[in-house]
């Protein structure tokens, strides 16, 4: 199963219009809000903290073997403008084309959340060390410019829709179903013979990253079309459900 490097920002200094919170603050409410998404859909995660800059979040990210680097960000306008642009931009590095393909998925899907979609759009960068020093196919989100009063009132009343709208982003890009949350459920393979078959996707012709025997305990972290999206040990796949019993 895939798993991203997830970087909010660590940019306490950038107040919000308003002065109420900054743009570390509320890109960690966005990353907090997208991990109930991304253990629903069987995307793993590590994440930046705080305390880290963005060379040490790229350094963290480039120690691991991460599908995706994934920055979380808000704008704001040059001093001579300040407060009088809005928008989204989703950087990519146009030497990668995973880079660029994950931009436009994220980009086409703000597009239905954010007020004005002509505003919304993918920009490729050759400078933001996020985007093109990282190992990983590299994307940086600039959800909207906080300087703004509409801006930042938009991202302050979208947190959860957000996070939302970002993880089915990522399940288009990894080609994996996106399940809504649901409190995990312990459960029992259930099979007269043979091992369980635990798939990296749900189809019975997606390679097997684990199998269970008969009676072996596992979690169950969403359901989709007939497949359970279950967790062995350190192994996340799929498996059918008619081979689980859930333990109420």
């Amino acid at each position: 199963m895939p798993t991203i490097y997830l970087s909010p920002s660590t940019q306490e200094y950038n107040p919000y219009y308003g002065g109420e919170g900054n743009e570390e603050y509320y890109m960690n409410l966005i990353a907090d809000a997208m991990e109930p998404y991304l253990t629903s859909s069987g995307i793993g995660f590590v994440r930046n903290t705080p305390d880290m800059t963005a060379a040490s979040s790229i350094a963290a990210s480039n120690q691991g073997g991460y599908d995706v680097h994934l920055a979380l960000h808000s704008n704001a306008s040059p001093p001579s403008m300040s407060g009088l642009l809005r928008g989204t931009d989703v950087y990519y590095n146009p030497s990668s084309a995973r880079s660029e393909q994950l931009a436009e998925i994220i980009a086409n899907n703000l597009k239905y959340l954010y007020p004005d979609s002509s505003l919304v759009k993918a920009v490729p960068t050759t400078s933001l060390g996020e985007v093109v020093r990282t190992r990983a196919p590299g994307v940086l989100v600039e959800f909207a410019y906080h300087d703004n009063p509409d801006d930042a009132a938009w991202i302050r009343a979208n947190i959860q829709n957000l996070a939302r709208n970002i993880v089915l982003s990522l399940t288009e890009y990894f080609g994996i179903p996106f399940i809504e949350p649901s409190p995990a459920r312990q459960a029992t393979a259930d099979l007269s013979s043979g091992y369980l078959n635990i798939r990296s996707r749900p189809a019975y012709d997606a390679p097997v990253v684990a199998t269970a025997a008969d009676g072996e305990p596992l979690t169950v972290l969403g359901a989709w079309n007939g497949w359970f999206l279950v967790r062995r040990g350190g192994d996340t796949g799929y498996v059918r459900s008619e081979y689980i019993t859930l333990n109420y």
